[in-house]
């Protein structure tokens, strides 16, 4: 025993004289905007259904991306550049994807005016042969594995048929059939039958077509000079539908009809002939709509319903029959302002409602209408939700979101109220038995068969609101859990644990046992199996777990009747777990601000984890920060965290600038690894590399008071920072973007406590702000200032001296601190002139104020060049505000219009 204490001992001496002569051999340099390039993030992750392979891209900031397939337990097999859409097949013996051109060549192809296409690639895992088709546009392995359909890209995108060649290969023959002017293909669910439909030149050859897969033989299902579109397998894999029709040249929509077939089959031997539904005829059917090629076929599970869209026909109106003015009618009794309609015009030219037929008896009931626009139609019984908004939609008083629910009966097409005037839908059942929606943190059920509203709450004596919600509106529960595979039991998220509620009798428990309470553990569950719609109560369960207070998480494994047992919880922020769909193998993430967020590979009992990604191994050779949690409470007694970066050289003696960085809730970034990219935005590991704090505090909100509670709860954080001693309270800066940028700009007219401000694409006059459009979406700013983030809960009509009281633009006259605004004149969001009048009205008020204008950009910086020109800028601007280092000419002087294409942020001096 004394032996091997004396061995340990000794060989922890000799690994700590190991670590210090390689550090002493090593300089770690500060991170700087030129190193970003070499960093990567990880995209295109999957693992094969054996568990056996994984694959990952490396996609640096700048180049090519690097495709990676390897043994989980082993060494990269292949790599590929460019590579994307991995499949592998379901006996996991190959794996397909698709190549890329390299960067300069896409590069050149695109300053051409030529098409980037890419090429599949085949990879047999077995013996590492790889094989490639040209011009691939995508592609489906057959369940069986023993076949891939190929699409490649048509010849000529600018034709009128859609049709491109198919390419059917059988992997274990190595056969391969080519399919001439394939629009649409899938394999059904056993991956023994394959239809398509083709849509060649002037439509000759037009049809619905079935192979058996056994035998290759061919089956003409429909054909005709038609075009048929929404191609659609039920579950099972027997049935097929679709629609087809004609383009008449005096209407707007095809006039469509649906066909349909049944007992499907492989081995088949007796003609097959389909059902065709007509509209014509149909008295159910109105003849001012037609079935339409845009809206999606839907199959329910017993094959005996087809849900699909119908679209109001028009008559075309001939170009010379147009008005020749052009004019856009804003009108009072709008129900969609005009900007809204402009931005959802292509969206409603494909729009449709949602309509069902019966099969056994050819039953047409039409679901969806003006009145009724929104209907949850289940697969599994004859019932859906529809939602009627038609007292409320027009009501600019209220928030937007209420409805009357009402249940349908599929298959008469009768309707029956379930609730009126609901703001919380939640959908229904997995097995369509329920229908549920909250009311002030209370979960109801409607039960359709019985036509019962019941609490089902009630029992468990709490209430389920989510009352860390701050919008001023009625409270959204925390969610539905899932459901029981017998349909028999809910499962409720509540702030911590998750409750299960009996629909049979009055039962209800906490699942979690009250475990998540007590430590301040956030549990929620996890599906892994990406076809489930519901969980077995009688297996194990997997939860995903989140400190409240430590920011730790992981996973625990949970038995209904016993405690969650605790599988992996680290001081880490635990990812996203990627399940083998045969076997417990799993990857998933863990990340904290120094570790980037690498795959790791384990079984479900999380035993034993191995790492098999290293994307950024540069890392090493740069200085980098820790963070720390911090503690604070603010003036109006919210018990609050922030969490806060430290420079890589910290020397608790010293007291350092520091900037603060801000939306809403921030401190559960704690662990959150911090990318160099390009953006416009700070990042935390390039100021902490350079010796700067960075700070990220929580934010809570009164309502009608934005701008005053981010002012609280900002300068609450930093002076606990200040008093616990790691900040120089005169080099302190904030910078903030959009909601954050609003923040930034208010703090700055109400405190001189800050060195600087920088605020990006800010909202500054919330009252004009209110009465202008959110350009990206069309709508009014108004609702989401009132009755969404903005949290005013009245409007400024009501109360336009509160509206004041928070807009940054009206207390301009109080700003003593120097500070610097980005805005893109493209913001579809926060429009440009809301930081135009900020600039304007500091100017005009002598204040020291910048403006850096990027022409056409939108509400985040997209072109690079711009993205890095902004990076500079603002770390010379926090530089010599918080560092005292010198100003380069544009925050001296200015730029000249003129010059603004010869002199860059380097430049010091005029002349230079």
């Amino acid at each position: 025993m004394r032996t091997l204490n004396h061995q340990r001992t000794y060989s922890l001496f000799l690994g700590l004289l190991m670590c210090s002569l390689v550090s002493f051999g090593q300089t770690q340099k500060p991170l700087t905007l030129d190193d970003y390039a070499q960093w990567n993030k990880i995209t295109n992750t999957a693992i094969s259904p054996n568990g056996n392979w994984v694959t990952f891209s490396y996609v640096p900031n700048d180049g090519d991306a690097t495709l990676h397939i390897k043994k989980t337990e082993g060494d990269t097999l292949r790599t590929a550049i460019n590579g994307k859409n991995i499949t592998f097949a379901p006996n996991s013996k190959w794996v397909a994807y698709l190549v890329d051109p390299a960067k300069k060549e896409a590069d050149k192809l695109k300053k051409a005016k030529k098409p980037v296409l890419s090429d599949l690639q085949l990879l047999n895992l077995e013996n590492n042969k790889v094989s490639e088709v040209k011009n691939v546009k995508g592609y489906h392995f057959s369940k069986t594995s023993q076949f891939i359909a190929i699409q490649k890209n048509p010849m000529d995108k600018k034709a009128d048929h859609k049709g491109s060649d198919v390419l059917l290969k059988d992997l274990n023959k190595d056969i391969t059939l080519n399919i001439g002017n394939v629009a649409s293909y899938a394999f059904n669910k056993e991956g023994t039958l394959f239809s398509y439909v083709v849509d060649a030149d002037e439509d000759d050859g037009n049809g619905l077509f079935l192979i058996d897969l056994n035998t290759l033989r061919t089956y003409p299902l429909h054909t005709g000079k038609f075009t048929y579109a929404q191609m659609t397998w039920n579950k099972k894999g027997d049935r097929l539908a679709a629609v087809f029709g004609t383009k008449i040249d005096t209407l707007v929509e095809r006039e469509n009809k649906l066909i349909y077939t049944s007992k499907l089959s492989s081995g088949i031997t007796t003609t097959i002939t389909p059902n065709i539904y007509s509209p014509e005829g149909d008295s159910n059917f109105t003849k001012l709509l037609t079935i339409s090629n845009y809206g999606n076929l839907t199959w329910n599970k017993a094959g005996t319903q087809i849900t699909f869209g119908v679209k109001a026909q028009k008559d075309v109106i001939k170009k010379d029959d147009l008005l020749k003015a052009d004019v856009d009618v804003w009108h009072y009794k709008d129900e969609r302002i005009q900007s809204r309609q402009a931005v959802q015009a292509k969206r409603d030219e494909k729009a449709t409602y949602t309509a069902v037929l019966n099969l056994e008896n050819k039953k047409f009931i039409p679901l969806e209408n003006e009145e009724m626009p929104n209907v949850n139609v289940s697969k599994k019984s004859d019932w859906a939700v529809g939602s009627v908004d038609t007292l409320y939609r027009k009501d600019v008083n209220i928030v937007r979101g209420y409805t009357d629910l009402y249940s349908i009966n599929t298959k008469t097409g009768a309707k029956k109220l379930i609730a009126k005037r609901v703001l919380r839908n939640m959908g229904m059942s997995p097995n369509g038995e329920w229908a549920l929606f909250s009311k002030d943190g209370a979960v109801m059920g409607y039960h359709f068969a019985k036509g019962t509203l019941s609490n089902l709450t009630e029992r468990t004596g709490i209430n389920f609101a989510n009352e860390d919600y701050d919008i001023p509106v009625e409270k959204p529960t925390y969610g539905i859990a899932g459901w029981s595979k017998d349909g028999e039991t809910l499962l409720l998220n509540h702030k911590f644990d998750i409750w299960s509620i009996s629909l049979n009798s009055e039962a209800a428990s906490n699942l979690t046992q009250g475990v998540g309470t007590e430590g301040k553990i956030r549990f929620r569950l996890l599906q892994l199996d990406l076809e489930a719609e519901a969980f077995d109560l009688s297996k194990p369960l997997l939860l995903y777990a989140f400190g409240d207070r430590t920011k730790k998480s992981g996973y625990y494994e949970l038995t209904v009747g016993k405690k969650p047992k605790v599988l992996r919880y680290e001081d880490k922020m635990m990812g996203r777990v990627i399940k083998a769909k045969d076997t417990d193998n799993i990857i998933f993430t863990q990340q904290t601000f120094v570790d980037f967020p690498d795959y790791w590979t384990s079984n479900l009992a999380f035993k034993r984890p191995k790492k098999i990604t290293n994307a950024n191994p540069q890392q090493a050779d740069f200085k980098w920060g820790k963070r720390v949690l911090v503690d604070y409470t603010d003036e109006r007694g919210n018990e609050l965290q922030a969490t806060l970066a430290l420079p890589a050289d910290y020397d608790a003696s010293k007291k350092y600038p520091m900037i603060v960085y801000f939306y809403e809730k921030m401190s559960n970034r704690h662990h959150q690894y911090s990318m160099p990219t390009y953006d416009d935005r700070p990042h935390m590991s390039t100021y902490a590399s350079n010796s700067y704090l960075v700070l990220m505090p929580d934010i809570v909100f009164d309502e009608g008071l934005p701008g005053s509670s981010a002012l609280d709860d900002v300068t609450s954080a930093a002076k606990e920072v200040i008093k616990l001693g790691y900040a120089d309270p005169d080099h302190i800066g904030l910078q903030g973007h959009s909601w954050g940028g609003y923040e930034s700009s208010f703090i700055v007219t109400q405190t001189d406590m800050f060195a600087t401000v920088v605020t990006g694409a800010p909202l500054t006059n919330l009252v004009s702000m209110y009465n202008i459009a959110y350009k990206r979406s069309g709508s009014l700013n108004g609702p989401i200032l009132e009755w969404s983030q903005g949290r005013m809960g009245v409007s400024p009509y009501e109360n336009l001296e509160l509206y004041q009281s928070q807009s940054p633009v009206h207390h301009a006259k109080k700003i003593n601190t120097p500070f610097l605004i980005l805005h893109g004149t493209s913001d579809g969001a926060v429009d440009w002139n809301q930081g135009l009048e900020f600039y304007s009205a500091a100017r005009r008020l002598g204040k020291e104020v910048i403006l850096l204008s990027y022409p056409n950009e939108p509400h985040h910086l997209a072109k690079q060049e711009n993205q890095k020109d902004f990076q500079i800028r603002m770390k010379q601007y926090f530089d010599y505000y918080l560092k005292d280092s010198e100003a380069p000419l544009w925050i001296k002087e200015g730029i000249k219009h003129a010059d603004k294409k010869r002199v860059g942020p380097e430049v010091l001096k005029k002349g230079e």
